[in-house]
């Protein structure tokens, strides 16, 4: 199934490294540019210390937004359970998770919850994914699917979108996280076999996006995902 943009936004990916970040910072953009306001929520950050930035840092500076908000942070650059087993540190629950993010979505217009790696890696000691956490706003929240441009990307991002469609969790579409500059013949061919997907194809963000003044990436931002 396909949905528009809900109020509980889920930003996943079909791997690690593949623009989750930076997906978030532009729909933040976009969507604060359009008028509505915006909270973002990372359930879990790791690969960052005490004093770091790390993904939420990157979000707040690029896009603007200042509620931003995560679950835990832990250092090693791991699966949250792996990064939480290394440092004995304690994973919050999915249900406290939900519960922050009912929390905010009762102030903002919409709520974006950025993922750890892809749609199935584990978020709570009980095994409890970004695809559950979705599941605990039935008919209030839809889950955008980052992808890769390159060879490899048709496969990764099926299995993305059958995982949600078994799940009955609505999309709300597809982002290329990284366009080159000048794609190669598989990557034109990979967009145009997403743009005949039947779910949305939201947009590209341009390689090196990350590079932009933060000025620069909050006035163009809305022209990268023109299927808002």
């Amino acid at each position: 199934m396909t949905a528009p943009l809900s109020t509980v936004i889920f930003v996943t990916g079909t791997d690690t490294d593949v623009g989750k970040t930076l997906t978030t910072a532009a729909l933040a953009a976009s969507l604060t540019a359009g008028g509505a306001t915006v909270a973002v929520y990372k359930p879990a950050q790791t690969g960052v210390g005490p004093g770091d930035g790390g993904d939420t840092g990157e979000v707040r500076r690029l896009s603007g937004t200042t509620a931003v908000f995560e679950g835990i942070r832990l250092r090693d650059p791991m699966s949250p359970a792996a990064a939480a087993a290394r440092e004995g540190a304690v994973l919050p629950t999915l249900e406290v998770h939900a519960a922050r993010i009912r929390i905010l979505a009762a102030d903002y217009d919409h709520v974006l919850v950025e993922g750890a790696g892809g749609l199935l890696v584990e978020l709570d000691a009980g095994g409890g994914t970004i695809a559950d956490l979705a599941a605990l706003f039935p008919g209030r929240s839809s889950t955008l699917v980052v992808c890769r441009s390159g060879l490899g990307t048709l496969n990764h991002t099926q299995l993305t979108l059958a995982a949600l469609r078994g799940r009955g969790l609505a999309v709300a579409g597809l982002v290329v996280g990284s366009r080159p500059a000048e794609p190669s013949v598989i990557e034109l061919s990979n967009f145009a076999y997403f743009e005949a997907l039947d779910v949305p194809l939201l947009g590209y963000l341009p390689e090196r996006a990350s590079a932009l003044a933060p000025s620069d990436f909050q006035r163009v931002a809305p022209g990268w995902l023109t299927g808002l």
